[in-house]
């Protein structure tokens, strides 16, 4: 076993803190990575404050993590000493259902094993995530990360990048295609850069007129306020694709309206309560209303190559472990731009 330190919780109320716990020992498949950077999702807050039930306490958060391999076991293949090295949102699966083998691993039919808070394939070893020290994953649920990213920009690239990727290329989002990104937050930005970057015509969709500048600045071709009721009318039947990233309460029969005959709108956010859809939304112009979640390892390493070839990272705002408490109030107010990490040299 290896000493870790870390920032856990330890109830839903409590702010995070030191906490220090033993990582098993690097087995013949594992690599042990030296956590450089972690990126907070705001999954990270809807555990530790147990909002989605079943979180597992002392918690220690995290699944966008970047680090340095410091140690491989003795049948490692893909990665040496030294080597760039990234995790996200689980670290095992079954590998024997048909999604584990057709490299959709996030839908693992069996057990999905997430990065914290969950339970390892053992069923009685408690996972711990990316605010900490060092970590220590089987080879096949480990990330190449390109040597030309910024490590600290990368590391969100790791849930919110492969979140906004995923069903980019499930839906072949490109050239010739007019697409809405609904929100500019952590996930929203990043949707922006990728489906640009894959040559659609991108309009940000938002309720805040303040976000145009920015939306511009990431690579939208257009920004659109959906409070204006003119505007609403003008984007009637427009979009091929509409990328809905908004967790929050919201209308979606407003943004079904805005697609085009057989047009698509794919949910990534998750309200906390259902949102009611008529069925003419859909049925009038033969539209479809779809969700997606995160990617395999296989789509995942082609995400952080496609971001390499590309340039594409998240804009950050970097903590110190010790401002995590605060980062969570701030980030319930949409206060950053877009996505913080933490800087594990501060633990």
């Amino acid at each position: 076993m290896s000493q870790a330190k870390a920032y856990a919780a330890f109830d839903p109320t409590s702010p995070l803190g030191p906490w220090d716990f033993e990582r098993r020992e690097v087995g013949e498949h594992d690599v042990q990575i030296e956590i450089k950077y972690c990126g907070v999702c705001h999954s990270d807050l809807h555990q530790v404050r147990n909002e989605w039930g079943g979180a597992m306490y002392p918690l220690v958060p995290g699944h966008e993590i970047v680090g340095v391999v410091t140690k491989v076991g003795s049948k490692v293949k893909k990665f040496k000493e030294g080597d760039l090295a990234g995790v996200g949102c689980f670290v095992d699966s079954c590998r024997e259902c048909h999604s584990c083998k057709e490299g959709l691993e996030q839908y693992c039919e069996v057990q999905n094993v997430g990065t914290y808070s969950s339970f390892e394939r053992d069923g009685k070893t408690i996972t711990y995530g990316g605010y900490s020290s060092h970590i220590v994953v089987d080879e096949n649920y480990t990330l190449k990360v390109p040597k030309n990213l910024d490590l600290a920009r990368t590391a969100p690239l790791l849930c919110a990048g492969i979140t906004t990727y995923s069903p980019i290329m499930q839906w072949k989002i490109g050239k010739g295609h007019r697409v809405g990104i609904v929100g500019l937050g952590g996930l929203g930005h990043m949707a922006v850069k990728i489906a640009a970057a894959k040559g659609a015509d991108v309009t940000v969709l938002s309720t805040s007129p303040n976000k145009e500048q920015d939306a511009k600045d990431l690579g939208a071709h257009n920004f659109a306020v959906t409070k204006n009721p003119e505007t609403l009318k003008e984007l009637r039947n427009s979009f091929d694709f509409i990328i809905d990233t908004v967790s929050a309460p919201h209308d979606y029969n407003l943004y079904l309206s805005m697609l085009k005959r057989d047009g698509t709108m794919i949910l990534l956010g998750a309200p906390p309560e259902p949102s009611p859809v008529a069925g003419f939304s859909l049925i009038a112009r033969r539209k479809r209303l779809v969700g997606s979640m995160i990617g395999g390892i296989p789509e995942t390493q082609e995400m952080l190559d496609f971001c390499a070839e590309h340039n594409i990272m998240s804009d950050i705002e970097l903590i110190p472990i010790s401002e995590i408490n605060d980062a969570y109030e701030r980030m319930l107010r949409s206060d950053v731009k877009y996505r913080f990490v933490i800087d594990m040299a501060s633990l």
